[in-house]
């Protein structure tokens, strides 16, 4: 769990530093649902639910951002 996971530590990433996170929780998520897929037990199955969410929350932020929709 990274401390940059609620809307307003996201915010202030840049956006190099936000695609990074990106790529890394993709990454993740990819490893841990091919685990799955073979069978393997997980450590931590919401992991995958929080890893979902967390992506969902920067591609939020970017595309406000896009759009110029202000949050203070």
């Amino acid at each position: 769990m990274h401390t940059e996971d609620t809307p307003k530590d996201i915010r202030k990433l840049s956006k190099i530093e936000r695609d990074k996170r990106l790529e890394d929780l993709y990454d993740e998520l990819l490893l841990l649902k091919s685990k799955n897929a073979m069978g393997g037990a997980l450590d931590n199955p919401s992991r995958i639910k929080f890893i979902k969410k967390a992506i969902a929350r920067i591609k939020t932020i970017e595309n406000e951002e896009q759009l110029g929709i202000k949050h203070e």
